[in-house]
């Protein structure tokens, strides 16, 4: 009897965690799952991985900048790889966006990516599946946590230039629009917490976040919810003109190693962005979330493989719609 007991309560766990591991059901109808390529391509996610931890050794930066390709690519007409697209005949390229413009990189990473799966299984991978195994290994090889990506998207055949500049959230947006962005994509306030934290890795230009040094109200003062000795020492290095393009760590702690330090930096009111300081001052929600993950690691860990998983999943193309491309940069002709 107890051998049966401990065999339904194993059984029960196991369709509980049936969702996250072998399925999942997408924001707009339609299923992907992890073994989407085990007989069509079993070697694509050896492939993925093995491509993206050579970019990230040779630059830890890059591990940041593959899981924002994911993340600029998904809140635009879904995660279909419509960022990699190039301008050419009627496509206007969502790299030309201002969230994207001298900022999206990693492109190259995809493109030997993809070249490698080609020759291995010819018109299987899609760039969009591509593009969230590389978050998702880039997130591990830093130090973050790992799940089962939901695999089976294909690619769009079109960009969206406007969508690209209205629905990516901005370093100067208030909470209340940051938080509207996040809803229309089907994510909610804990998302918006946990994904978030993705910025313990990573870097931002002195332009994203000059305004909170020097006149962050239009009154000529710094930002009083920055720390004043941080604030000190980042004018240093972003002057009130010039030097739009200067890199600074958004997490100084432990900018290459994907942690929750992120959380703690807030709480001591250095967060670099003004779009991560109101996690803290702007919303009673958010702001216990940041006290938790920076308590818990753990806990941290769990709701942002979750939140991944959900934004993963957000209005992708399947069955017969879009199509696989060739090459990423470009629609199949």
């Amino acid at each position: 009897m107890a051998h049966c007991m401990g065999f339904i309560t194993a059984l029960s766990l196991l369709l509980a965690l049936a969702p996250l591991c072998f399925s999942s059901k997408t924001v707009r109808g339609g299923y992907l799952y992890p073994q989407f390529y085990d007989h069509s391509c079993p070697k694509a996610q050896e492939i993925v991985k093995k491509v993206v931890a050579k970019a990230v050794a040779k630059e830890p930066r890059m591990g940041a900048s593959l899981l924002r390709l994911h993340f600029h690519d998904c809140f635009v007409k879904g995660c279909d790889a419509s960022i990699l697209l190039d301008s050419s005949g009627t496509i206007l390229s969502e790299k030309r966006s201002n969230p994207n413009r001298n900022s999206a990189r990693g492109f190259e990473v995809i493109d030997e990516i993809k070249a490698a799966l080609e020759k291995e299984c010819p018109h299987t991978v899609s760039c969009a599946d591509i593009m969230a195994l590389a978050a998702r290994d880039s997130t591990v090889l830093t130090g973050g946590p790992v799940w089962e990506v939901p695999l089976g998207r294909r690619d769009s055949r079109g960009a969206s230039l406007s969508g690209s500049n209205n629905n990516i959230p901005a370093p100067n947006n208030t909470f209340q629009t940051i938080l509207t962005k996040f809803k229309l994509q089907g994510l909610d306030i804990v998302d918006l917490a946990a994904l978030s934290g993705s910025h313990t890795i990573g870097n931002a230009r002195c332009t994203s976040f000059r305004q909170r040094l020097y006149n962050q109200s239009g009154n000529g003062q710094p930002d009083s919810t920055l720390d004043p000795s941080y604030a000190a020492q980042l004018r240093t290095r972003c002057p009130r003109s010039g030097g739009d393009q200067t890199l600074f760590f958004l997490d100084y702690v432990s900018p290459i190693k994907f942690d929750n330090s992120y959380f703690k930096n807030l709480l001591a009111y250095k967060g670099l962005l003004n779009s991560d300081q109101v996690l803290v001052t702007k919303n009673a929600v958010t702001r216990e979330l940041v006290k938790k993950y920076a308590k818990n690691q753990g806990l941290f860990f769990q709701q942002f493989a979750k939140s991944m998983i959900k934004m993963g999943n957000i209005s992708p193309l399947t069955g017969s719609s879009g199509e696989i491309r060739k090459i990423c940069r470009r629609v199949n002709h």
